[in-house]
């Protein structure tokens, strides 16, 4: 009766590691089930954070193609399953373990490539993918608004050079006729 259950719970876990976008795997011993209540919240919605069995994640892991997350199978074990943004869950777990040292990132899987803690710290420390697109935007518009400006400034400079001449002719009429003659000497 228990293969049927675990047959499931394995087929549960392939499916979470081939739809997620990344996985971060973590120690929980030591939290209550209220602070782990509170861990699948701060994860936001792009999240699901499970608990799982070491030898059930491992025949999963092979099954969909996860490799090197063998060597962090050891001991009680949590994977939070990322399905958006990244950057988001990694804050998440970062600030939470922060709060509560009992949490213990052992690492994580990202796009085809193990991860250590430290990555995913840095990956923590990133700017929020809206932020990072706003920034992009930002930096667009500014290259922009220079290429118009460059593209107009001779534009303007022939326009005030005209002007010049203008309010040059008007105060002094005679500047006009010294103006045509080198032109006609030229002719």
């Amino acid at each position: 009766m228990a293969r049927p259950d675990k047959a499931a719970a394995v087929a549960d876990l392939v499916e979470s590691f081939q739809e997620a976008s990344g996985a971060v795997l973590t120690e929980y011993r030591g939290l209550t089930v209220k602070q782990l209540q509170e861990l699948r919240r701060s994860l936001g919605e792009n999240a699901n954070y499970a608990v799982v069995k070491n030898t059930l994640t491992l025949i999963a892991a092979k099954e969909a193609g996860v490799d090197g997350v063998d060597d962090l199978l050891s001991g009680p074990t949590a994977i939070a399953f990322i399905n958006g943004d990244v950057v988001e869950a990694a804050k998440g777990l970062r600030d939470f373990a922060k709060a509560h040292p009992a949490l213990v990132i052992k690492g994580g899987y990202l796009d085809g490539k193990t991860m250590d803690p430290s990555e995913i710290a840095k990956l923590a420390d990133l700017e929020s993918r809206e932020v990072l697109l706003g920034k992009i935007a930002g930096g667009m518009l500014a290259s922009l608004s220079q290429a118009v400006y460059l593209l107009n400034a001779p534009l303007a400079q022939t326009a005030r050079l005209a002007g010049a001449l203008q309010q040059q002719l008007e105060q002094d009429p005679s500047a006009q006729t010294a103006a045509a003659e080198p032109a006609a000497d030229e002719a």
